[in-house]
């Protein structure tokens, strides 16, 4: 068995925003020789996310809206306990919790095996500093 680890780092300039980062993971998968496998690309910050949807400019744009209306940006500490602590991004880790860690997709025949519009996106919560995304490739 193979196994292929490369690290993705990505510094968005907003607080938060979605960068499509398929690309980038296919070619992980293409460097590492893997034919039948998994990969798995997951976010290694608390405040950042890895998720598969529709690269879809209005879909993102309703994701950004929706996820400030469940956890609003307030640096105040009188929204969220977190923030007692001298931090300002307790909503970024309530929408991070919401987006998710990570993501497992295929391998088939040395490539992603996507359904019908699916793409790896990485989601930022507290942007504006550089974050690392691991994505791993294991198979034969």
């Amino acid at each position: 068995m193979k196994s292929t680890t490369e690290y993705l780092t990505f510094t968005l300039p907003e607080r938060m925003g979605f960068l499509n980062i398929t690309p980038q993971c296919a070619e992980v998968v293409a460097r590492s020789g893997v034919q039948e496998g998994l990969l798995l690309c997951n976010a290694m910050h608390i405040t950042a996310s890895v998720f598969i949807n529709d690269d879809e400019p209005g879909l993102l744009r309703d994701y950004a809206k929706w996820l400030e209306e469940l956890a609003p940006f307030d640096a105040s500490p009188a929204r969220y306990h977190h923030n007692r602590t001298g931090e300002d991004n307790a909503d970024a880790h309530h929408k991070r919790q919401i987006m998710g860690r990570e993501v497992v997709v295929a391998i088939t025949a040395g490539r992603l095996d996507f359904g019908p519009w699916e793409q790896i996106f990485y989601g930022e919560f507290d942007g504006r500093r550089a974050k690392r995304v691991l994505v791993k490739v294991i198979g034969e």
